[in-house]
C-alpha cells in the first residue's frame, strides 16, 4: 500500500481538487489480508484446472492466484450440487433458517475482516464497504426470522368449497445459477444466495474474478454456520467462458450486471424454459422540488451520487433541481464535493475511493472530457488522481448538459452527475422518466404527501424520498428491482424468496366427485352446476 500524504494538487482545468485522508499508523496492507493461509483456505473445494488472478485497484498490485474453471468444472459443480440439494431440501425450513441467523452474527462479529476484502478487491472507501455488511447482514435476518411464514403452505377456497381442498406448496427450483458482479462482491454475491439456500436451493455463482475472495469469504463463514459444503458451489472465470455454461445447467438464473448481458443471460434461460432474474443498468434521478430543504438535499446528493465511487447501479446520476433553488443547491452540492477526501487505506476516514479498472475510468474520463468539449460547465472534479492511486478520479459534477453528449443518456457508473434545471413539476417527472431505465429515483421535499404523489408517477423500482437510494434498499420486506431496461423480478420480502421456488397446487376432491353422480344424467348436472356457480356468486364467495 503506498503511504499517503495530504495533498491538494491543482486541476489543469482550473477546479479545486479533493484532499487525500492521510493512512492512519499502522494501517493493514493487502500482504498482511492476503496471505498464503487465507488464498489456500478461501479457495478450497473450488475446482479448477486452470490459473487465474485478481488485483487491487489501489494499487494494480496481484492479489491472490485463484483457479480458473472450465466449462467441464462447471458442469462438475452443477452435478455436486444437485446431488446435495435433495437432502438439504429435506431438511426443515426452520434449520435452514437458522443456518442465516448464524451466518448473521458471524458476519456482524467478523466484519474487519471482510472489509478488508472488499477495500483491497474494490477499491472502495471503508464506509461504502460497511454498507454491504449491513444489507446482507439485515438480509440474513429478515430471512432467517420470515422464511417460514414465506414458504409454508396456504390453504385457499377450491372449486367446490367443503368438498374440495386445495393447498399451495412451494417447492424449491433445484440448483440455481447465480452470476454476480464486482460492485458490490458481498451484498450481490452471498446476499442474493441467502432466500435461495432457505428455500432450500443449491447454488453454483460465478463471482467477478477481480473480487472473487470477498464471494468466497462469504461461502467459507456460511459453511461455518452450517450451510452443507456442496449446497454451495463458486466457479471462477471468464464471464464470456464460465457465463453461459451457467446458464446451460441452472434450474433458474439470477444475474446481476449490464443490460446488453441481462439480454444474453434471459435469451439463454428461455431457450431452456427456465426462469430468470435480471437487475441491469439505471441513469437514476433525483428531484430537488422548491420546497426541499437544500442544505439536507446537498448532503445527501454526495451521498445519492458518490457512494462506491458512483459504481451502484441504484445511485444518482441525472440531478434535477427546481430553478428556484438550484444556484442554492449547486453551490452546496459543489462545496460538499469539493471537500471530499479521497484515499486508499484499509481504514475509516476517506469519503471516496476509486474506481474499480480502466475500463471505468476510460468511460468517466470519456464522458466528462467529450461534455466540456461540447459547452458543459465543470463545477467540481473532472480530475484523475494518479497521486492516490491508479484508478482514483475525483468526484464531479457537470452543469449545461445536453443531448448528444454521451453522459446525458448513457450510464457512466461512475463518480458523475449533471445538473439540470427545471420550472414545472409535470416536466420534470416526464424528464426523470424519458430513459430506457427504471431503476431507483430520489425526491426531496419537505411535504411527505407531495412527495409520495411524486413518487407515484415515477416509472422505477424503488423511488426514496429525501433520501438517494438506502431507505428503499435496506427495507427489505419490501420489494426492489428495475422496470423497463433495468430488469425482470425483484429481490427482497416476498418475490426475492419466492422466485426461487415453483408454486404447486393439491387439491383433493372429498365425498362426491367433480362429474355427474347420484343418477344424474349430463344435462341435469350441468344445470346443478350452474345454479351453483350463482349462489357462490350470491355468497361472495371467492
Amino acid at each position: 500500500m503506498t503511504d499517503l500524504q495530504a495533498s491538494t494538487p491543482t486541476s489543469a482545468a482550473g477546479v479545486g481538487t479533493n484532499p487525500v485522508a492521510a493512512a492512519p499508523a499502522g494501517v493493514r496492507t493487502a500482504a498482511d489480508v492476503v496471505t498464503p493461509e487465507v488464498i489456500a483456505q478461501l479457495t478450497r473445494g473450488v475446482v479448477g484446472s486452470g490459473r487465474t488472478a485478481n488485483h487491487t485497484p489501489f494499487t494494480g498490485e496481484k492479489l491472490a492466484d485463484l483457479p480458473e474453471s472450465t466449462p467441464e468444472d462447471v458442469a462438475a459443480a452443477f452435478e455436486r450440487a444437485r446431488a446435495a440439494q435433495t437432502a438439504w431440501a429435506a431438511t426443515p425450513v426452520r434449520a435452514r433458517a437458522a443456518v442465516l441467523l448464524r451466518f448473521h452474527d458471524l458476519v456482524i462479529g467478523r466484519q474487519s475482516e471482510v472489509l478488508d476484502l472488499i477495500q483491497l478487491e474494490t477499491g472502495k472507501a471503508r464506509l461504502h464497504a460497511h454498507e454491504e455488511v449491513l444489507a446482507v447482514a439485515v438480509a440474513a435476518r429478515h430471512y432467517g426470522r420470515k422464511a417460514g411464514a414465506y414458504l409454508r403452505p396456504k390453504r385457499h377456497t377450491g372449486v367446490v368449497p367443503t368438498l374440495t381442498k386445495v393447498t399451495e406448496l412451494r417447492q424449491p427450483r433445484g440448483v440455481i445459477g447465480q452470476i454476480a458482479p464486482w460492485n458490490y462482491p458481498l451484498e450481490l454475491s452471498v446476499g442474493d444466495a441467502l432466500p435461495a439456500f432457505v428455500a432450500g436451493n443449491a447454488v453454483v455463482m460465478k463471482p467477478d474474478t477481480e473480487t472473487a475472495l470477498t464471494a468466497l469469504w462469504a461461502r467459507d463463514l456460511l459453511i461455518e454456520a452450517g450451510l452443507p459444503a456442496e449446497v454451495f458451489q463458486v466457479v471462477l472465470g471468464e464471464g464470456p467462458v464460465v457465463g453461459p455454461e451457467i446458464v446451460k445447467h441452472a434450474d433458474y438464473v439470477s444475474f446481476t450486471g449490464s443490460t446488453r448481458t441481462g439480454r444474453e443471460v434471459a435469451q439463454g434461460a428461455a431457450a431452456r424454459l427456465v426462469g430468470v432474474s435480471l437487475e441491469l443498468g439505471g441513469k437514476n434521478a433525483m428531484l430537488v422540488l422548491k420546497d426541499a430543504d437544500v442544505e439536507k438535499a446537498a448532503a445527501g446528493a454526495v451521498r445519492a451520487c458518490f457512494s462506491s465511487a458512483g459504481q451502484l447501479c441504484i445511485s444518482i446520476e441525472r440531478l434535477y433541481v427546481h430553478e428556484s433553488v438550484a444556484d442554492d443547491f449547486v453551490a452546496r452540492f459543489a462545496a460538499r464535493t469539493k471537500g471530499m477526501r479521497l484515499g486508499n487505506s484499509l481504514a475509516y476516514g476517506a469519503d471516496m475511493g476509486s474506481l474499480v479498472g480502466e475500463r471505468q475510468l476510460e468511460t468517466v474520463s470519456r464522458h466528462v472530457a467529450e461534455a466540456v468539449e461540447k459547452g458543459a460547465t465543470l463545477v467540481a472534479g473532472g480530475v484523475a488522481r494518479p497521486d492516490i492511486g491508479p484508478l482514483f478520479y475525483e468526484p464531479t459534477i457537470l452543469d449545461g448538459v445536453e443531448a448528444p453528449m454521451a453522459v446525458c443518456n448513457e450510464e457512466t457508473f461512475g463518480p458523475v452527475v449533471s445538473i439540470y434545471r427545471f420550472s414545472d413539476e409535470d416536466e420534470v417527472i416526464a424528464l426523470a422518466n424519458a430513459t430506457p431505465y427504471g431503476l431507483n429515483s430520489s425526491v426531496w421535499t419537505k411535504d411527505g404527501r407531495r412527495g409520495h404523489q411524486v413518487a407515484a408517477r415515477l416509472r422505477t423500482g424503488t423511488v426514496n424520498i429525501n433520501e438517494g437510494y438506502a431507505p428503499a434498499y435496506g427495507s427489505v420486506q419490501s420489494p426492489m428491482g428495475g422496470m423497463k431496461d433495468s430488469g425482470l423480478g425483484r429481490r427482497h420480502g416476498s418475490e426475492g424468496i419466492l422466485k426461487y421456488t415453483e408454486a404447486q397446487t393439491v387439491a383433493q376432491q372429498r365425498l362426491i366427485p367433480l362429474a355427474p353422480s347420484f343418477g344424474m344424467d349430463d344435462e341435469k348436472y350441468a344445470a346443478f352446476m350452474s345454479r351453483s356457480l350463482k349462489a357462490m356468486k350470491a355468497f361472495r364467495l371467492r
